[in-house]
């Protein structure tokens, strides 16, 4: 058996991870077992054992020691994966889950323990085919439901619909909301299809289908490059904050939505964007009270929000929709989604600087240096953006045209089915994938 005191892995990888643990490194352990998915399972469970002990995790270093002197044993498989799925690495729990499935064919606990990791890392593909490799077998609730998710997720909208026509209704309430969202994916799903491609480029249209939010811009850096509509590290300005708010206003007009008020969320961000689209769009501003009826409620990035005074009750009050309430976040973060999906979002980040904050400039020596935050009172920053200039960015030529009238088209398209129901997290990049930093 591999031991760290008897010899070094095999795998170039582990051994990289192992000399990291050795110096202190967890997260850079981490990132080289990531790089070794088909490493010997007792060796990787060996270095995982030793990265949890150095973090304090005791669950997950007892699991991996025990797989790692009992590899082939189904409990300290699972129960390995299981510890792995629960502190958030789930990559390393695939390879085992996956051998516990081959050796206990029949488990549902495997099975959906190993789909559980899948979706995790958004590997809904590989979900689908370990759901179908048991399809006949399969019960309704979760199993079926967990098969026509990963389904959409993975851009298969034929086999999502197939499979959704064969779930009964949940008997336990438990399943109930799950269902209905389902209904609403494939709804939403049926108004974009004839005005949108649903293929693995249309960010539009799955942002749409997948959380029922609509986007309004695309970025245009990168596109074919892997970024396809997404940001990675965004540095933001007046100007595209005024170009976000003009196509709010835009969409708000092709859906046939009349807000009477902007409703503002307590963080700067927040209130400086909001302070903007009340003048955008000519309507009062006024703090955010829970329940109000026809207002835009306006968020810069609902994960600051979020860290807000009072910000984790006010996201769960935006959970359940107002009637003729919009949620509207100018940059939403893909890799770390918020707690509600936003109804509207101006563009998609997985990092960004908002123009009031620490911006990059240029120094005095021609290195980039950063800039101190905007201090100024809130309402003088929002009266800039509404002077601002809304010209797109040009980027780098590689993304397709997006006027506004093709924005707005869509939304007249997909208006019957907007604004439906809760608006549950979005926990997943669906089918069209970007680059991203690790």
């Amino acid at each position: 058996m591999f031991s760290r005191r008897n010899r070094r892995p095999t795998s170039p990888e582990l051994a990289e991870a192992s000399d990291c643990l050795d110096g202190g490194d967890v997260p850079g352990a981490l990132r080289r077992l990531r790089q070794a998915p088909s490493a010997p399972l007792e060796e990787v469970a060996t270095v995982v054992g030793r990265a949890a002990e150095a973090a304090g995790f005791d669950d997950l270093r007892k699991a991996a020691t025990a797989l790692a002197a009992h590899p082939g044993r189904v409990r300290a498989l699972y129960d390995y994966g299981y510890a792995c799925v629960e502190r958030g690495v789930s990559y390393l729990a695939i390879p085992a889950l996956r051998e516990a499935l081959r050796l206990a064919p029949g488990s549902s606990g495997m099975l959906r323990e190993l789909v559980s990791a899948y979706e995790d890392e958004g590997r809904h593909r590989d979900a689908v085919d370990a759901l179908l490799a048991q399809e006949d077998g399969l019960g309704d609730w979760p199993d079926r439901y967990l098969l026509v998710f990963n389904a959409v997720l993975a851009g298969d909208l034929e086999l999502a619909r197939r499979q959704h026509a064969r779930l009964s209704a949940p008997a336990d309430d438990t399943w109930r909301g799950a269902w209905d969202r389902q209904n609403r994916v494939l709804e939403r799903a049926a108004t974009a299809g004839p005005v949108s491609p649903l293929d693995h480029s249309d960010l539009r249209g799955w942002q749409y289908v997948m959380g029922g939010t609509v986007l309004g811009t695309l970025s245009p850096h990168g596109y074919d490059a892997g970024m396809t509509g997404r940001y990675a590290w965004f540095q933001d300005s007046h100007d595209q904050c005024l170009q976000g708010l003009l196509r709010l206003k835009s969409v708000l007009a092709a859906a046939g939505v009349r807000p009477r008020s902007v409703s503002l969320l307590p963080d700067r961000g927040s209130r400086i964007l909001g302070l903007a689209a009340a003048g955008v769009l000519g309507l009062p501003a006024e703090p955010f009270e829970a329940g109000r009826e026809d207002t835009v409620v306006i968020a810069y990035d609902l994960n600051d929000t979020a860290g807000a005074d009072q910000g984790p009750e006010l996201l769960g009050q935006l959970f359940r929709r107002a009637p003729g309430q919009v949620l509207h976040e100018h940059a939403s973060c893909w890799t770390d989604p918020p707690a509600v999906a936003a109804d509207s979002v101006s563009l998609l980040h997985q990092s960004v600087v908002p123009p009031w904050g620490e911006v990059l400039r240029l120094g005095d020596d021609g290195g980039a240096e950063r800039g101190e935050a905007d201090g100024r009172p809130e309402a003088e920053i929002a009266a800039e953006i509404v002077g601002a200039d809304p010209t797109p960015d040009g980027g780098d030529g590689s993304a397709p045209a997006d006027p506004v009238e093709k924005l707005t088209d869509f939304v007249s398209a997909v208006r019957g089915t907007w604004l439906q129901g809760d608006r549950a997290r979005l926990r997943s990049a669906g089918p069209v994938g970007s680059s991203r930093f690790l």
